[in-house]
C-alpha cells in the first residue's frame, strides 16, 4: 500500500512531484515505454533509489522496471537522439545530465543493445502469425498464450540476438535492416555494391560535372496514422507515436544528407512547428503544398540552398470542383532548380513531387491526376528552344510496377481501350467491379490533352468567353457525346523517363517493396529521371526532346518483404515511416 502512495503522489525523495516517473531520466526515457540495456562501466556510475520501482505511464498502461543487476541495468526508453554529435536546439533543447547521474558521454557504451523483456509491456498486435509462420517456415499451430509468449521471444531475439550465420546479415544485432549503397560502373555498365555509402570516386572527382542527390520518402502523417490504425496491428504503440518517430525521420534524413528532399504526407502542423524548422537548420529551403480538403497533410520539396537556386514553385491542385471525376484532394508540386557550381547559366532542374489517390478501383481518377501532373512538368521544364530540362519526378503513385499506369510512365504511351477501371494501378490481383474506362478519360474542359500538355489555345478561350462557355456546354452535352468519339483512345507523354530502381533483386529475382504492414507489402513508390543518351537505364527507341539529361550514379538499395518481417515490419523500432525512402545519386548532363 505504501508502494501504491509512492506511485499515485510521488516520491519525496526524489520530488517526482506526483508524475509516478523517475526525475533521473530525460524526459525522453520518461515518456516511452522501452527497455535500454547497457553494460555497466565504473566511469558510468548511476545513483538509484526507490523510485525505479515507480511507474511508468503511458497510454494508461503501467511499466515496471522488473530489475536491476550488478552486471547491467535497465530503464524505459533506447538511447535517445540527443546522444549523437547534433541536435537541433529549437526541437531538442538544451539538455543536461540529471544531478544524481554521474557519468561522462565519452565513455558511453556504443554496444548497448535493446532488451524487450518487461512482460506487462504488452505490445498493441504482433506480426500477424501467418507472415511469422511463413517466414520461420513453421507451420505448428500453437494456443493463444503461448503464441503471445513466442511472438515476444522472436521480437527479443529479433533485436538483441547476432544472426545465426553469415548469410543472415540482413538485419544487425540492434534490429536494424542494412541497406547498401549500389553504384553503376557505366564504362562496362555494371552494378557495384558497397557495404556502406560510399559514391564511386571516378564519377565524382571530375570537377566539370554537378552530381546530387535526391531523396523520395513518404513519413506516414500522423493523422492518417492513426484514422488507419488497423494497418498498424503488429506496431507497439509507443512506436507509432508522433513524438517517438520524428527523431528517427530526422536522424534519417540527417544520415543520408540528401541535396533535394521529396517528402509525401507531410502533415501541416508538424511541418511549420518541427520539420520545417528542423530541416532549416540542416540548410535546407522548404516548400509545401497541403491538400485540398480536411486531411491536413500534402507534399513538400526541400532543397539544400548550398547546391540550388529556386527559380519557380508551382503547386498543383487535383480536385476541380466543376469536373465530378476529379473530386479528391491529392496534389502535386513542380520546382524548378538551378545548379549553383559547375554549369552554364541557363541549366536547371525540375523537379516534381506527387502523392496519387489510393483507391484500387478508381484508375480513372489516378490517370487523369498523373496527366495534370505531367502538363505541369511540361509547363515549368519547357525550355526557349523548344525542348525540355532534366526532370525528376518522385512520390508515391500507389500503383504497382508492371501495372498500366507505371508503364505508361516508363514508356510514354498507353492504349486504354477496353482496360478495366479497376486494373489501372495494379494494387488487386483480382479487382472489384470491371467498368471499363471511358473515352476520353477526362472531359475537354480539363483543359489538356491527350498528350497530357495543356491546350493553350482552350485556355485562353476560357478566359475571354468566361460564364458563356459554361452556359454553351450545357446546351450542347450532345454534341460533347459526339466529339468525344473522335478522341483517340491512347495517352502519351514526351519525357524520357527511366526509373531509379529494377524492383526485383537482380540474383533472385525476389520483389522488393517500399511499403509494409498489416495489410500488404508492396512497392508503390518511385523515382523516376530523364535519362541521358548514354546513361545504363535509358529507354531505347525514345525521341530526344530534353536538353541534356540525367546519368544515375548510384541508389540506396530496397529490401525485399521477409527482410522488413525480420524487424517485425514498418513502422519499428528503427524505421519510423510504413514506407521506406528512396535514394539516388545524378550527375546532371549538358549538351
Amino acid at each position: 500500500m505504501e508502494a501504491w502512495r509512492r506511485v499515485r503522489r510521488g516520491c519525496s525523495r526524489c520530488g517526482c512531484g506526483g508524475r509516478g516517473r523517475h526525475p533521473m531520466l530525460p524526459r525522453h526515457m520518461q515518456r516511452l515505454g522501452r527497455d535500454w540495456v547497457a553494460h555497466w562501466d565504473s566511469p558510468q556510475r548511476f545513483c538509484w533509489n526507490s523510485c525505479i520501482s515507480n511507474s511508468i505511464r503511458w497510454a494508461d498502461h503501467y511499466s515496471w522496471a522488473p530489475y536491476v543487476s550488478t552486471a547491467d541495468f535497465t530503464v524505459n526508453w533506447r538511447p535517445p537522439h540527443f546522444f549523437g554529435p547534433w541536435r537541433p536546439p529549437h526541437f531538442f533543447g538544451p539538455w543536461r545530465p540529471p544531478q544524481y547521474w554521474n557519468w561522462q558521454r565519452d565513455n558511453f557504451t556504443h554496444n548497448s543493445s535493446f532488451h524487450l523483456s518487461n512482460p506487462n509491456m504488452k505490445s498493441e498486435g504482433d506480426e500477424p502469425s501467418s507472415k511469422r509462420r511463413r517466414h520461420s517456415g513453421q507451420n505448428d499451430v500453437c494456443s493463444p498464450n503461448e503464441e503471445i509468449s513466442s511472438s515476444n521471444q522472436n521480437e527479443a531475439a529479433c533485436l538483441s540476438t547476432p544472426p545465426k550465420n553469415e548469410k543472415e546479415n540482413t538485419a544487425n544485432t540492434r534490429g536494424l535492416i542494412k541497406r547498401h549503397w549500389e553504384y553503376f560502373c557505366h564504362h562496362s555498365k555494371t552494378m557495384k555494391i558497397l557495404e556502406d555509402k560510399q559514391i564511386d570516386q571516378n564519377n565524382t572527382e571530375d570537377k566539370g560535372k554537378f552530381d546530387f542527390t535526391v531523396m523520395s520518402y513518404n513519413i506516414l502523417s500522423q493523422n492518417l496514422l492513426e484514422d488507419n490504425s488497423h494497418l498498424y496491428k503488429h506496431c507497439r504503440r509507443p512506436v507509432l507515436m508522433w513524438g517517438y518517430r520524428f527523431p528517427n525521420i530526422l536522424r534519417e534524413i540527417k544520415q543520408l544528407d540528401a541535396d533535394v528532399l521529396c517528402l509525401q504526407e507531410v502533415q501541416e502542423d508538424h511541418f511549420g512547428m518541427e520539420i520545417k524548422p528542423s530541416l532549416e537548420y540542416l540548410g535546407y529551403h522548404c516548400e509545401y503544398k497541403m491538400r485540398t480538403g480536411r486531411k491536413p497533410d500534402g507534399c513538400a520539396i526541400c532543397f539544400k540552398i548550398s547546391k540550388f537556386n529556386l527559380l519557380s514553385s508551382n503547386p498543383v491542385e487535383f480536385f476541380r470542383h466543376d469536373i465530378p471525376l476529379l473530386d479528391r484532394d491529392n496534389v502535386g508540386l513542380v520546382l524548378l532548380l538551378q545548379p549553383r557550381f559547375h554549369c552554364k547559366a541557363t541549366a536547371a532542374v525540375c523537379i516534381a513531387n506527387t502523392h496519387l489517390l489510393y483507391n484500387p478501383r478508381r484508375g480513372d481518377i489516378k490517370l487523369t491526376q498523373l496527366a495534370m501532373l505531367l502538363a505541369e512538368i511540361a509547363s515549368v521544364a519547357h525550355q526557349k528552344d523548344g525542348r525540355f530540362c532534366p526532370i525528376i519526378i518522385c512520390g508515391d503513385f500507389n500503383s504497382v510496377p508492371g501495372s498500366p499506369l507505371y508503364s505508361f510512365i516508363k514508356e510514354g504511351k498507353l492504349n486504354y481501350e477496353g482496360l478495366p477501371i479497376g486494373k489501372v494501378s495494379g494494387q488487386e490481383q483480382f479487382p472489384r467491379g470491371q467498368r471499363i474506362l471511358t473515352i476520353p478519360i477526362w472531359p475537354p474542359s480539363l483543359g489538356i490533352s491527350q498528350s497530357c500538355v495543356y491546350e493553350i489555345r482552350q485556355q485562353q478561350q476560357e478566359e475571354n468567353t468566361g460564364g458563356e462557355k459554361k452556359e454553351a456546354e450545357l446546351e450542347h452535352t450532345e454534341e460533347i457525346v459526339i466529339a468525344a468519339e473522335k478522341f483517340p483512345s491512347k495517352l502519351q507523354h514526351h519525357f524520357r523517363l527511366s526509373s531509379v530502381y529494377s524492383h526485383y533483386l537482380p540474383e533472385s529475382g525476389v520483389p522488393e517493396v517500399t511499403t509494409c504492414h498489416s495489410r500488404s507489402a508492396v512497392t508503390v513508390d518511385y523515382i523516376f529521371y530523364s535519362a541521358a543518351k548514354d546513361d545504363s537505364a535509358a529507354q531505347p527507341g525514345v525521341e530526344d526532346t530534353f536538353d541534356g539529361g540525367l546519368k544515375l550514379l548510384g541508389r540506396l538499395s530496397l529490401l525485399t518483404e521477409q527482410d522488413l518481417w525480420t524487424v517485425n515490419g514498418l513502422p519499428n523500432e528503427h524505421n519510423s515511416s510504413d514506407h521506406l525512402s528512396l535514394l539516388a545519386q545524378f550527375r546532371l548532363i549538358e549538351e
